[in-house]
């Protein structure tokens, strides 16, 4: 079973069960709310990055240092990363799959904006489907709810989704809500949501429009480690 912990805004990791680490969109540092996160103390396998605005990369650098993790995105941010210096890294885009020692990671549509933090073109955003011995799950990086999601549900058989929720720069909860039934997952964890004030959501109205979906909505603390 997998073990999903929540380092705040859209940052988490995933512990498979042979014990791979696949950890996403690290942002922590400049998070004022993950104050109590040592970045130190973060290992990673894989670091996944969905797309390449600040808040899902500024700890990237630093992590794959220190860790040695390989990186995956898609091919614009592979690249920007390797200009630094980053090799261990392997480039992906819209509709690839690739088969990793602890599984299939295919890189999925999403509908937002990509840039990097010193204005670098950063390809278009994404998702990403995991398929492990153990599970299989979609991360939705940010994005506005669309049609492809269906398909996924289609394609796929999911255990559970990762979804923003926060609204304003991507789906609120009730469109993602209608997502996570779409992709045909009945449990859903949401992420992008209260970090700033443009994005502070109600907690117990988002769940409820899962609910209403027949869909349980999980909203881990930061810091919290939960078994799906």
């Amino acid at each position: 079973m997998p073990r999903l912990t929540y380092y705040g805004h859209a940052s988490f990791a995933v512990e498979l069960a042979d014990g791979t680490k696949l950890l996403f969109d690290p942002f922590i540092t400049p998070n004022e709310r993950a104050g109590g996160i040592d970045v130190d103390s973060i290992g990673a396998d894989y670091l996944l990055l969905t797309h390449g605005h600040a808040d899902h990369v500024a700890d990237a650098e630093s992590i794959l240092r220190r860790t040695g993790a390989t990186l995956v995105s898609n091919f614009e941010i592979v690249g920007w990363f390797q200009q630094k210096g980053i090799d261990k890294a392997h480039p992906m885009n819209h509709g690839g799959g690739h088969d990793f020692p602890f599984g299939r990671v295919k890189y999925v549509n999403a509908v937002h904006s990509s840039s990097l933090p010193d204005g670098s073109y950063g390809g278009n955003p994404g998702g990403f489907v995991v398929e492990a011995a153990d599970t299989a799950f979609y991360v939705s990086g940010d994005t506005a709810l669309h049609a492809d999601q269906k398909i996924l549900g289609e394609r796929h058989r999911l255990d559970f989704a990762v979804l923003c929720i926060g609204d304003n720069f991507t789906m609120g909860p009730a469109d993602a809500a209608l997502a996570a039934e779409w992709s045909g997952v009945k449990t859903a964890v949401g992420v992008h949501y209260d970090t700033f004030p443009p994005i502070e959501i109600d907690h117990e109205k988002a769940r409820g429009e899962f609910a209403d979906r027949g869909i349980e909505l999980l909203l881990p603390g930061i810091g919290e480690t939960i078994e799906l």
